[in-house]
């Protein structure tokens, strides 16, 4: 993640100096990229150390003239409030929080309502804004549909939920976390997307998904199912030794033969 922020946003304080110079469609995918992997970290686990100018530079990026870079910045601005943790995305709330810490609560309020209305002026903005003369529709409608629900969330802490049809069954996802990270490992995956959903057992447990046709194991079936020992593994690993030997025996140029094999 520091990798991609330094990329995307060299130290260059709380302009985005840095973000003018890359095309916008680099500037989607490191955006992408980074809140993909924001999804995996709980609040508490997060260092306010490396993030505290990313909402004020994620907040930046929505008056960027290309709609797909604000959609990534809207998506990312969303998870960060998932988290729970704005005090360690800002430097401000950063800040006033340590000093609510010594008995001046109202501060770090004050700051983190400043923030929340700036962010849904722009999102309320974002979510009724009119096409001009050859505007995508689609893209548009994109933009639209997911401030909309960004002022939802902010507001009335109202997650999306979207239902999308997957290998004949329907998957519901319901945080964002989950939508950035769908979308990811769809433009990521591409056509080879539903044969992962199909077959990769890792999204599986990511998604809480299982494939029509396919038998749902508990948690413990799983553990139990994949161990070291289970029988399954144990035959797995005694064909792969006995391949092993028989590729060995060929390089050098014959088959040993026991008297059990004769």
């Amino acid at each position: 993640m520091k990798i991609i922020w330094d990329f995307m946003h060299p130290k260059s304080g709380l302009n985005v100096s840095g973000a003018n110079k890359l095309p916008p469609p680099v500037l989607v995918a490191a955006v992408s990229a980074w809140s993909f992997l924001l999804t995996v970290f709980d609040g508490w686990r997060i260092s306010s150390n490396n993030w505290q100018e990313s909402i004020s530079f994620l907040t930046l990026l929505l008056d960027k003239d290309d709609r797909s870079v604000r959609i990534a910045a809207g998506e990312a601005i969303a998870l960060i409030f998932e988290t729970g943790r704005l005090d360690k995305f800002s430097k401000e709330l950063t800040g006033s929080l340590v000093e609510g810490n010594n008995g001046n609560n109202i501060g770090g309020f004050g700051h983190v309502e400043a923030l929340k209305g700036k962010i849904l002026n722009r999102a309320r903005d974002l979510s009724a804004e009119a096409g001009g003369k050859g505007t995508a529709k689609k893209d548009l409608n994109d933009q639209r549909d997911l401030f909309h629900n960004v002022v939802d969330f902010i507001e009335h802490g109202v997650c999306p939920e979207t239902s999308i049809k997957i290998c004949g069954e329907v998957l519901t996802l319901s945080t964002w976390a989950q939508v950035i990270q769908m979308n990811y490992l769809k433009r990521f995956l591409g056509v080879g997307f539903n044969k992962h959903m199909q077959e990769n057992e890792l999204l599986h447990d990511v998604f809480d998904f299982t494939p029509k046709g396919k038998q749902q194991l508990s948690v413990k079936e799983k553990r139990i199912f994949r161990s070291p020992n289970s029988a399954l593994n144990k035959t797995r690993t005694q064909v792969l030794n006995k391949s092993r030997m028989l590729a060995q025996d060929r390089q050098h140029g014959h088959f040993a033969v026991t008297h059990e094999d004769a």
